[in-house]
Formats: structure tokens, sequence, C-alpha cells
């Protein structure tokens, strides 16, 4: 709401004038973090499954249908070689360096060693699309995938 009193002294000139200088600060520290989250990926899940060592085992996530996009339901699938854990893994889904908010896959076993579950990775506003998706082992660990997505 404008001040009625701002109108006639100038000020409403120089309020404006700062809000889209926050404005683009924030979005050039979106375009910053974005560019700095490739540096991270480890994971072209857009060209297949992704493997991480984890305790002596191997983990393998994969993301299907390809190409991943946002906004879809995919199916998670995680390969469990070695041990087989004791409690149902599952994988947390969010944006390195910013908080999403929770967006869990809960997993079940399909086969010996093998877990999938249903889910879906948001389309974010500010048009980051390097996602991370940790999968929690419990009582053995995490592993984190990072990796871009279509919108």
């Amino acid at each position: 709401m404008i001040n009625r009193r701002w109108v006639g002294t100038g000020k409403l000139p120089v309020i404006a004038c700062l809000l889209v200088m926050v404005h683009q600060v924030l979005q050039w520290e979106a375009i910053a973090a974005d560019a700095g989250s490739e540096k991270q990926i480890n994971c072209r899940i857009q060209e297949g499954p992704c493997t991480k060592r984890l305790m002596g085992m191997s983990v393998t996530l994969d993301i299907l249908p390809r190409p991943v996009k946002a906004m879809k339901d995919l199916t998670f699938q995680v390969t469990v070689s070695g041990v087989k854990p004791v409690k149902a893994a599952y994988i947390d889904l969010g944006m390195p360096g910013m908080n999403m908010g929770p967006n869990r896959v809960e997993l079940i076993p399909v086969k010996a060693n093998v877990y999938e579950g249903q889910g879906i990775i948001v389309r974010c506003p500010s048009g980051r699309r390097t996602w991370k998706a940790t999968v929690t082992l419990p009582e053995v660990g995490q592993a984190e995938f990072v990796f871009d997505v279509i919108y």
C-alpha cells in the first residue's frame, strides 16, 4: 500500500528504486547459487543410473521415466549391493544450498536389494534446475546424488 504522504515528497521514486535494486540482487544471488551448484553435480541422471560408495557397499539411484522432468510423476529406484538394510530406505529431495521444505520419497522393497517409490521434483520459482537426492539407509548412512532436471 502506498503511503500518500510519500507521493508529494519524492520518496516514492527512491523507494521504488530500492525495491528494484533488492530484486536484482536476489536474482543475481540465485544465478550465482545455480552456477555454483553445477560444480557440485555428481550424477548425470539424464544419461542413466548413478552409483555411489557407502560403507563398503554401492548405492545406485535411477529415476524414470527419462528425461527426468520437474512436475511429473517419477519412479525412484535404489539398488543396494552388499548388506540388506534392516529398516526401510528413503530419499529426501532438495536443492543444494536452498531449503525447499520436506519432499520425501518413501521406498519399498520390490525385489532383493531393490527399492522403489513414487515422487515429484517440483519446479523452483528461481529457475534453478540442480537438485539433490539424499538416499538414506538407516543404520548405514547417506549417499547424495546431485543432478539436473528439465523444466
